[in-house]
């Protein structure tokens, strides 16, 4: 939740910083007056549109939002997120401090750390939120830390995510459980293996999680890129893929634009892996009908990259109150199992749910778990992300590395 003009982006982010704007203060309005003033407004949630089911599930809190609060939802479907971040930048840069066009945003990663360092969010204003008491801040760490950088009340919890590989047993019965082994089994299978290319966001989190499980001290990671030595820090992870390249499908000249058509492929039995950043996906997938029912989850022993993933306010939303309001429903015990059950997204939730009262702990029990979903004891370790400025470094040096034609 990504882009070639990051680096574009970035001088436009300096350039605010050194002239900046301060946000609106978020204030300490009732929550019952919120919900009065948010009747009547329109959310503009932009949010990744490359999914049907989650298309589906927002299209359902729409549903929830307008007969409940009388809030009119409208989703605008993003290919990248940073193409929202960047409407909000040129807003700010026009001078456009009120009645901007972007509500809500989902969000996490280089995107938060950015429009944070920038002053481009509302808030502090998360704990202010009734459904933010539910969220497992405890246990689930990642709810208040995104990709290292404190959310300091700025972004609100959403679901949490764990990479997975996909693998269909009619051509791969055990998966390979480490990356060498990975590697070793692409060799043996040439033409049965690839990964989006980056600087999509399944493609950018298979660079990072080849970096992390490679890298010969993975706690220089949680610096800042430019605090390191990034080119020896990286070197294991570009060996590997040097090795790796000549036996990807098309012989790694060319590359699945997106986590979907990655998908796609393993459903046309043109490769034996995809990859995911929900555990529940590949459930989802076959219940869809859009993966066959051969297709199974798998993760790596050691671990998997995880987080969570947020949403948040611009600083000069139009509909501030409404984007609070429906922010606060996508955190309440209902919102979370539904959008759990992997015959609707599958996407975990953030909630402490053994602290819930029995009637919502009940909804997370009922859930099924899906056909090729792991269980949390399954899924294995869960690793932290790099610092977030990582994935920019990691995409321009890809891209000098192994673009078409290169």
């Amino acid at each position: 939740m990504h882009n070639r003009r990051l680096d574009a982006f970035r001088l436009l982010l300096i350039a605010l910083l050194l002239a900046a704007v301060s946000p609106a203060a978020a204030g300490s309005r009732p929550w019952a007056e919120l919900i009065d003033a948010a009747r009547g407004q329109t959310v503009h949630f932009n949010a990744w549109g490359g999914s049907a089911q989650i298309n589906g599930y927002i299209a359902w809190v729409g549903e929830q939002v307008a007969e409940r609060h009388g809030i009119r939802l409208v989703h605008v479907k993003l290919a990248d997120t940073t193409d929202a971040v960047a409407r909000v930048v040129a807003e700010k840069t026009a001078g456009r401090h009120k009645g901007g066009s972007v509500d809500l945003i989902w969000i996490n990663g280089e995107n938060f750390a950015a429009m944070k360092r920038a002053d481009l969010l509302h808030g502090p204003w998360v704990a202010q939120a009734p459904n933010f008491r539910h969220v497992d801040v405890q246990g689930k760490p990642t709810t208040t830390v995104d990709f290292t950088v404190p959310t300091d009340g700025l972004e609100a919890p959403w679901g949490m995510a764990q990479f997975v590989f996909f693998h269909d047993t009619a051509y791969l019965a055990s998966p390979p459980p480490t990356l060498a082994a990975l590697a070793d089994w692409i060799g043996r299978e040439p033409g049965r293996f690839t990964y989006p290319q980056p600087p999509d966001f399944i493609g950018t989190t298979f660079l990072k999680q080849a970096l992390t499980g490679l890298a010969a001290n993975r706690a220089v990671l949680a610096e800042p890129v430019e605090n390191v030595d990034a080119a020896e820090v990286s070197a294991p992870l570009w060996a590997w893929l040097d090795r790796i390249r000549p036996a990807l499908w098309q012989g790694g000249r060319a590359y699945p634009q997106s986590g979907p058509a990655l998908q796609r492929l393993l459903a046309d039995g043109e490769v034996s892996m995809a990859m995911a950043f929900n555990p529940a996906e590949a459930s989802a997938a076959i219940a869809a009908g859009t993966l066959p029912g051969t297709v199974r989850t798998s993760t790596l022993d050691g671990g998997t990259l995880a987080n969570t993933h947020f949403v948040a306010i611009p600083f000069n939303a139009a509909a501030k109150e409404a984007a609070m309001v429906v922010a606060d429903f996508l955190m309440s015990p209902e919102a979370q199992a539904h959008k759990q059950d992997p015959r609707v997204w599958g996407d975990f939730t953030v909630l402490d749910v053994a602290a819930l009262a029995p009637a919502d702990r009940r909804r997370f029990a009922e859930l099924p778990l899906g056909i090729a979903t792991l269980s949390p004891e399954q899924l294995g370790p869960a690793l932290a992300e790099p610092h977030p400025s990582w994935a920019a470094w990691l995409e321009a040096e890809w891209e000098r590395r192994y673009a078409a034609g290169r």
